[in-house]
């Protein structure tokens, strides 16, 4: 039996197995089990994210409630403004000492807002997230289990499979055998394709003289485009 018959014979069965191993990857249990899986690592992330940002405000908080307390410590040489104006102090100091004071004020109430806008926005988003966390978690491994049961019903055909294709390959090439299972781990199906009009009939490559003397000769080709196996019968 020649090499392009049994790579054909091998391709035949291992579509196959592609066929079980899609069947497998597009699955509603497969399909339920990495979503939940994805979103509780994201949400992990996420509410590290979260507790940075509570620390950030945390220390926020401090910096402004250290402001608030030298404003208010500057406040208290106004309880007796009025003995300094009678005993000869500029009253345009204080005047200008005043502003200063008001717009800090502004500012640290503007500031506060905004903090407290941020935190409980963020504890919105803390206790939604924790809810859908606890919700996955509970799910999780039921989902888990639904999922192995599917793939353990898959793998008694998948490895009768595996055995046919072990049987074939003995009459293959080791080195172009290396070669198609690298292209099959790259996706690339069907492997071995028959030379329509000179030319490989997936991506349109045309053969080089080189090429088509040795498709003549009845061997196999590389399509310099897509790499799948080329020949002629």
């Amino acid at each position: 039996m020649s090499q392009i018959t049994q790579l054909l014979n091998y391709q035949k069965k291992d579509s196959e197995l592609l066929a079980l191993e899609e069947e497998l990857s597009n699955s509603e249990e497969r399909k339920k089990y990495i979503q939940t899986q994805s979103f509780l690592k994201k949400a992990s992330d996420k509410l590290d994210l979260l507790e940075g940002k509570s620390q950030e405000m945390a220390s926020l908080f401090e910096r402004l409630k250290a402001k608030y307390e030298e404003i208010a410590e500057t406040l208290k040489d106004y309880e007796h403004i009025g003995e300094l104006v009678e005993g000869g102090a500029d009253i345009s100091f204080y005047q200008r000492s005043a502003q200063q004071l008001t717009d800090s004020l502004k500012s640290l109430k503007s500031d506060l807002a905004g903090l407290i806008s941020a935190a409980k926005s963020a504890q919105e988003e803390y206790l939604s997230l924790k809810k859908k966390v606890i919700s996955a978690q509970k799910q999780y491994p039921e989902l888990k289990s639904a999922y192995q049961e599917y793939k353990k019903s898959r793998q008694e055909a998948a490895d009768s499979i595996a055995e046919e294709l072990r049987k074939i390959a003995e009459g293959i090439d080791e080195n172009v055998l290396k070669k198609y299972k690298v292209k099959r781990a790259e996706r690339i199906f069907p492997i071995l394709c028959e030379i329509k009009a000179e030319r490989c009939p997936k991506c349109g490559m045309e053969l080089s003289i080189a090429e088509k003397d040795m498709v003549a000769a009845g061997k196999v080709v590389e399509c310099e485009n897509c790499h799948r196996f080329l020949y002629k019968l």
